[in-house]
């Protein structure tokens, strides 16, 4: 299998993204065990078009009992013999990785599993058991889920967070420090700005993770944060803290100014050493 570039730097092949698709389908219809195939993200092509940097996600259900025989076996995907990566992700999923560096991410389930599932934007590509009601109360169930966010829960984390990770980065432990400040304390402040996004923002942003297309919607505050992950540690956790106080101070209702400064202190008190 092979996925021609239009240009030496641009767009994968969208002619052959879908031929992928299509033979996917193709090879599972006539298999008696599958009762359908939900393509899901950019796969679904709901308003977004699949790029070079596209993979292929997607849901195959399948009759009780069959689920792991097509986890183990992958003779069914197109092209199997140039497949060079294969990692099981989680129970129902896994990863798999072609020669010529196209990416595939599925799960597989039964009909009772697939209440598991998250889902957004998605398109059932065939069906054999009328699966759309409950895809359809499943992308309903999460996308209610990802709007019930705490506000000041999430603050709190967000807080907490910093001061863990300036902490282990003041104790010389960089990569978890930075792992606290950088991913868990930002995932926790995207939330709450992703939380309050005017509604017409919401529906292009990912609902399923706030790190998606943020900057797309709000690209003053995208670069302001790429440049803040770009500091050290330390300086990232203060610069971060001041950023969220200029977004939110004015914005919630009860904002915890006395455990701000009290992070801002503690912060600073570390600011030699991280």
């Amino acid at each position: 299998m092979q996925f021609a570039l239009v240009t030496s730097e641009a767009l994968m092949d969208l002619e052959l993204y879908r031929s992928f698709t299509q033979r996917l389908r193709a090879r599972l219809e006539t298999d008696t065990r599958v009762l359908g195939l939900v393509a899901v993200g950019s796969m679904a092509e709901l308003g977004r078009t699949p790029d070079t940097w596209s993979d292929h996600d997607f849901f195959v259900i399948t009759v009780p009992g069959a689920q792991e025989s097509f986890r183990q076996d992958l003779g069914w995907l197109p092209d199997s013999e140039h497949i060079v990566l294969k990692v099981r992700e989680t129970a129902h999923g896994l990863k798999v990785l072609y020669d010529d560096g196209h990416l595939l991410e599925f799960a597989i389930f039964d009909e009772a599993e697939l209440h598991l599932a998250k889902v957004n934007d998605y398109r059932v590509l065939f069906d054999r058991t009328r699966l759309e009601a409950g895809l359809s109360h499943l992308r309903t169930k999460s996308a209610a889920e990802a709007s019930s966010v705490d506000v000041e829960r999430s603050f709190a984390l967000f807080l907490s967070a910093l001061l863990v990770g300036a902490g282990r980065t003041a104790r010389g432990e960089v990569l978890s420090g930075s792992s606290f400040i950088k991913q868990h304390a930002l995932g926790h402040l995207l939330r709450i700005l992703t939380h309050r996004a005017p509604t017409e923002s919401q529906t292009r942003l990912d609902n399923l993770d706030p790190f998606r297309r943020f900057e797309r919607e709000f690209p003053d505050q995208g670069r302001t944060l790429h440049h803040l992950l770009l500091l050290e540690p330390g300086h990232c956790a203060r610069q971060l803290l001041s950023f969220a106080e200029e977004q939110l101070a004015h914005r919630m209702e009860r904002y915890p100014a006395r455990a701000v400064q009290v992070i801002r202190n503690q912060l600073e008190s570390w600011g030699g050493t991280v």
